[in-house]
C-alpha cells in the first residue's frame, strides 16, 4: 500500500479480514448539497451501511492526503470547509502536493477505493457524455476511469441534463457492463425511466454476485454498473422534470453558458425552479443506492 494513501484502522482491518466494505464519495457533501443537509446526509449514509453489517469507507482528501474511511470529524470538517476543492482523478496528485482538502468525484473515489481493496461503491449519479459533445468532446472522466477498475458501482444512471443515448453508446464502447436492478429502463437520476432501455436486468443481489464472479474469473477488469432507479413515487414528476429541463437548457443557451459552468448552472436552475424538490430526489436516490450497495457488499464477502 503506498504511503500516499491512508486507510482508517476500521477499513484496513475489514479489507484484510475480508469483511464487507462499501465506498462512498465525498463530493455529495462537499459540493452537491447545501448546509446543513450535506453533513446530515453523509452521516446518515454511514448509518445505513453500518445497519447492514457493512463498514462504510467515505473517501476524500484531508490536508492533501487521500483518505479511505473518513472519520465523523473529518466528514463534518469537509462539509463546512468553504475552500474544499472538487477533486477528480487527474487532480489527486496536484491537490495532494498542495495539501488541499478535497471532495472526491466518482472517478477519484473509484480509483482510491480500488487501490484500497474495496470492491463496491455507491454514488448518486454517474458522469457521462454531455449534450453537444460532438463539438465539445465533453465527457466525464468517470467513464474512462471505471473502464479500468474491477468494481461494482451502484448509481441511478446519469443525470438527465446529459446526453443519455450517447452515454450508453460510450459505456458499450468502453466495455462497461450495465444491468438494471429489476428493470430494463435506464434511469435518469431524477426520474426512474429516462426513456432509454438497457439490455439486461438483474432480479436480486445474488445474480450480481454471479456476474462479478464470472467477470473476475475471466480477468475482465472493467466495472459492473448497477442502475438502480429511484422509486416512482419519489421521483420528480415527469411533467415537471421535462418542462424544467427544457427551460434550463434554453436558459443555458441564451446565456452562452459553456464548458465546466454548464452542469452547475443547469443543476442550480433545476433546483430553484423546482423549489428544492430536485434536492429531495437527490437525497432519495442516494439513500437507495447506499442501501443496495451495502447489500451487494455483504453478499460479495
Amino acid at each position: 500500500m503506498p504511503t500516499s494513501l491512508v486507510l482508517s484502522d476500521e477499513v484496513r482491518d475489514a479489507v484484510a479480514s475480508g469483511a464487507p466494505v462499501l465506498a462512498l464519495e465525498s463530493t455529495i457533501f462537499t459540493h452537491g448539497l447545501p448546509r446543513p443537509r450535506n453533513v446530515e446526509v453523509a452521516l446518515e449514509a454511514e448509518e445505513i451501511v453500518r445497519a447492514a453489517g457493512v463498514v462504510p469507507a467515505t473517501i476524500g482528501l484531508v490536508g492533501g492526503v487521500p483518505t479511505v474511511g473518513l472519520s465523523t470529524d473529518e466528514i463534518v470538517s469537509l462539509s463546512n470547509d468553504d475552500s474544499v476543492v472538487k477533486v477528480s482523478l487527474r487532480d489527486v496528485p496536484v491537490a495532494a502536493a498542495k495539501k488541499l482538502n478535497g471532495g472526491t468525484t466518482v472517478a477519484a473515489t473509484a480509483f482510491l477505493a480500488a487501490r484500497a481493496g474495496v470492491r463496491v461503491f455507491s454514488t448518486g449519479g454517474l458522469g457521462g457524455v454531455h449534450r453537444g459533445a460532438q463539438q465539445t468532446f465533453d465527457e466525464s472522466a468517470d467513464l474512462g476511469t471505471l473502464a479500468g477498475l474491477p468494481l461494482v458501482v451502484i448509481s441511478a444512471g446519469v443525470k438527465s441534463i446529459l446526453d443519455i443515448p450517447l452515454t450508453l453508446e460510450r459505456l458499450e464502447t468502453l466495455n462497461l457492463a450495465v444491468v438494471g436492478y429489476r428493470t430494463t429502463d435506464y434511469p435518469g437520476f431524477y426520474v426512474s425511466d429516462s426513456g432509454y432501455d438497457i439490455e439486461y436486468s438483474v432480479d436480486g443481489v445474488d445474480e450480481i454476485v454471479d456476474i462479478v464472479g464470472t467477470r473476475d474469473g475471466l480477468g475482465i477488469s472493467s466495472t459492473l454498473l448497477v442502475a438502480n432507479p429511484v422509486a416512482a413515487d419519489k421521483q420528480l414528476p415527469i411533467d415537471v422534470h421535462d418542462a424544467v429541463l427544457a427551460q434550463a437548457l434554453a436558459a443555458a443557451e441564451a446565456g452562452h453558458v459553456a464548458g465546466n459552468d454548464t452542469t452547475p448552472f443547469l443543476l442550480d436552475y433545476i433546483q430553484r425552479e423546482t423549489k428544492g424538490a430536485s434536492l429531495d430526489v437527490n437525497v432519495e436516490v442516494y439513500r437507495g443506492n447506499v442501501a443496495l450497495g451495502a447489500q451487494i457488499a455483504a453478499a460479495l464477502r
